[in-house]
Order: structure tokens, then sequence, then C-alpha cells
């Protein structure tokens, strides 16, 4: 993980204020933390970083692409990846006990004795959350879908086949769903 450490700020040296990183990732960014349901990512991470006594606020702005498989028919798709994120970082005495306390997920709570802001892991989250958790083709300017052809029409077809199967199963299901409501 020695890679990592080029997603590390150090902050004793600066000033207060307002301060610009920009961090890029990339396929070697993402193997470190394992294998992904995408592929061929790339992101620009811009991260301003406001410094005051004993606390910092943190924004990161996500820019970049990344290829995934369309959920519905397998094609694969070029992604747009953009989000912002803010983090508040406060220098405190105990940060482990501070952050498995804390609720709120943007509070990161760091030694005093820290020198460095280590982001790779909020990076890493950030980027995921910045992926659509739907992914699909799309339409064209006529709300014709996108996907492919092929594979709608075998699926309108499994849909009907099991639409029209009178199995034992799918009577009880049926029986069940009666009485519940």
């Amino acid at each position: 993980m020695g890679r990592m450490r080029d997603y590390d700020i150090a902050f004793v040296g600066l000033k207060p204020g307002v301060h610009n990183f920009e961090f890029e990732v990339d396929n070697k960014f993402f193997e470190e933390f394992g294998e992904q349901d995408f592929e061929n990512c790339h992101a620009i991470v811009r991260v301003t970083l406001e410094k005051a006594n004993s606390l910092m606020l943190l924004k990161f702005d996500i820019d970049g692409s990344a290829d995934v498989i369309c959920d519905r028919c397998g094609n694969p798709l070029k992604l747009t990846l953009w989000d912002e994120f803010n983090v508040v970082v406060k220098q405190v005495d105990d940060p482990e006990e501070m952050n498995e306390n804390e609720e709120d997920p943007d509070i990161l709570y760091i030694s005093r004795t820290e020198s460095h802001l280590h982001l790779a892991t909020l990076i890493y989250e950030f980027v995921l959350l910045s992926i659509p958790t739907q992914r699909v083709c799309g339409e064209d300017e006529k709300g014709n879908s996108l996907c492919n052809k092929k594979v709608l029409d075998m699926l309108d077809m499994m849909k009907k086949r099991s639409n029209e199967n009178n199995s034992p199963l799918r009577q009880g299901l049926e029986q069940f769903r009666k009485n519940q409501n």
C-alpha cells in the first residue's frame, strides 16, 4: 500500500485558510482495494481543504468516467462520474473512541499528534458513491431503449412464459398472495 501515500496531505505546515489539491485515480488505484464491478475508471478528485485551529473542512469534487455493464441487457456502458462530498476533520485526543461513537459519517476524528490526512480510503468511497447504482443504456431522443434489442425480446418472452406457467408452485404463490390481502 506504499502507493497510497500519494493520496496523503501533510497539513501541519499549511497556514490557516483554503488550500487546493488534485488527485488522479485509475485502475492501479483500485487494485489496492480488490476487485471492482467496473473497469477503466479514470477520475480527477479535487480536494479543497479549509484549515482552522483543530478543525479542517474538506470538499471533494469527483469528475471522471468508468466502464460498467448494463443491468438490463449486458451491454458495455461508459458512465460519467460527478459528485461532491464534504467531510469535517476534527483533531482530538482519543480519535478511535470518537470515531466509534460518531453517528455522522461526514465527521472524521484524527489525533492531535497526526501530521498527515490519509485520503485514499475516502477517495475510494467517494468515487464508488459517484457511480450510479442503476446502470442502464438509457433512451434515444424518441424515448426508445438503447438496450440490446435481442436481449430485451428474450426477456419479454421469458416474462410471458412465466406469466402463462400454471405450475403448482405458482398457484400456491397466488393463493398465498390472496390470503395476505
